[in-house]
């Protein structure tokens, strides 16, 4: 930390006593220069102590004197007693204290290369410390992004290691926060982010300085830093800025060969491959989802896919491109994952088939592209292709009989319907179209997933059939499409 005007007359062996500007001693003490000039403005930068013994001032020209030296922005005035004054001129350090400038009697026993030296030496510190500093911090930041940190771990240390808050945006969109409390701040600067093509910004945001910075990455992503910076913070933000872009490229070429591997697995799957494809999944240290599979195949804008295989990573499922779709499979608890995703994401249409085998996985993947196309057509999020195929019994099936069958099976349904008490109907058929997903069908439906439950219960209490039989199930939609 830089000395100080307050530090500097702490130092005893100096012997300074303040004469004024008690309230501006935390002033940060740039350089000293010691000077006889009545006006050594020109000799200035800002900042300095200025030392002298007051060789060609008197009462009449010191008031003058003080005025051009705040004019100079100096940050205090050193007067040496014993010499060319017995005591420092009165009026000097009347306007002193009229205009604010902290001045310090210097007794004729302290040289002022004393002052100088005190100076020098806490100025070297205060740049070692600064050095030192920035050091950690680049080690620091270089370690987070080398290991198991991340991007996100260099947010994380970067608002610690400058006490304020990170933001990371996607073009205007924050993708991380640290912490989470700032994404609060995305919005107020967005206007600020359309604006900026490269390079850096520095705007005010509720009276804090943020400094937004471009990284250099394939995607245009932009940092931004919430805090009061110094010279150590400014530098140690420019480190944040090269590991950052390095580890998010980093990221960017990973995830792009782990997709490749996959579509290239998917592609052997599909061809039917199915042994060589878990083998070359298990050699890459992957752990093939456990059999057998319920294979899920979507359909939607590209921007749409890419952020379904997004959401899906780090999740228990497998999940690729192939072609211009976004298949996944897993465990049959994977429907519900993959389901919800893309239910968030939105503009995404789905067909699941399964569960099958390894050794089947091409004709559960063709069985799911077509229901895929079928709820793309129909506007729906997701078929199954046992509902898709079932469709087709309908034609077998005599009109007359079928709406018989279907008066039979849904009377009690609708006759409860008709006293106003639910919409138990409505809600058995976006159940069964949605394969059963309680979460999806509920919100298609605009209502809690309890309430959900509550009327498939009652539904099937007063149809007297077992809704977890396949067969029950098959007989209700045929009836159902009637």
């Amino acid at each position: 930390m830089a000395l100080t005007l307050a530090g500097l007359a702490a130092d005893r062996p100096l012997g300074l006593r303040v004469l004024t500007g008690d309230s501006a001693l935390d002033r940060p003490i740039g350089w000293v220069h010691p000077t006889e000039l009545t006006d050594p403005q020109a000799f200035l930068e800002g900042g300095e102590l200025l030392l002298t013994t007051g060789l060609a001032l008197d009462e009449e020209t010191s008031p003058a004197y003080v005025r051009r030296l705040v004019e100079a922005g100096v940050a205090g005035l050193g007067f040496g007693v014993g010499l060319s004054h017995d005591f420092v001129p009165r009026s000097l350090v009347s306007t002193a204290a009229d205009v604010g400038l902290p001045v310090l009697e210097v007794p004729r026993e302290t040289p002022f290369i004393a002052i100088t030296r005190a100076v020098s030496r806490a100025v070297a510190a205060d740049e070692y410390a600064t050095t030192v500093r920035i050091g950690k911090a680049q080690q620091e930041l270089t370690r987070t992004a080398v290991g198991k940190g991340g991007p996100a771990g260099v947010l994380r240390k970067l608002a610690k290691l400058v006490d304020g808050w990170v933001l990371l945006f996607d073009r205007t969109t924050v993708t991380e926060a640290t912490p989470a409390s700032a994404r609060t701040y995305g919005a107020s600067l967005r206007e600020e982010l359309e604006r900026l093509r490269t390079g850096t910004r520095v705007v005010s945001l509720d009276g804090q300085e943020v400094v937004l910075q471009t990284l250099d990455t394939g995607a245009r992503r932009v940092l931004a830093v919430g805090a009061s910076l110094d010279s150590a913070g400014r530098h140690i933000v420019n480190t944040a800025v090269s590991v950052l872009s390095l580890a998010l490229e980093q990221d960017r070429a990973q995830a792009s060969a782990r997709q490749a591997l996959r579509s290239g697995l998917l592609e052997l799957l599909a061809g039917g491959q199915d042994e060589l494809a878990l083998r070359v999944l298990t050699t890459t240290g992957a752990e093939p989802p456990e059999a057998p599979w319920s294979v899920l195949v979507f359909a939607g804008a590209a921007a749409s896919r890419r952020k379904l295989l997004e959401a899906l990573e780090g999740e228990p499922v497998f999940a690729a491109r192939w072609e211009a779709l976004v298949v996944a499979f897993g465990p049959g608890t994977v429907v519900d994952v993959v389901a919800g995703a893309a239910l968030r994401i939105g503009g995404l249409h789905g067909g699941v088939a399964g569960p099958v085998t390894p050794a089947d996985f091409a004709a559960g993947l063709g069985q799911a592209e077509l229901a895929a196309r079928a709820a793309e057509a129909e506007d729906k999020l997701l078929l199954s292709a046992a509902e898709h195929t079932g469709r087709g019994l309908l034609s077998l099936i005599d009109p007359v009989v079928a709406q018989a069958f279907a008066h039979g099976v849904l009377a009690p349904l609708r006759e409860h319907d008709e006293t106003g008490r639910g919409d138990l109907e409505t809600s058995l058929r976006c159940w069964l179209e949605h394969h059963g997903h309680w979460d999806v069908a509920a919100a298609r439906l605009g209502v809690h997933r309890h309430t959900l439950r509550n009327r498939i219960k009652r539904a099937e209490e007063l149809l007297g059939r077992d809704l977890d039989s396949p067969g029950v199930r098959a007989e209700l939609w045929v009836a159902l499409q009637t």
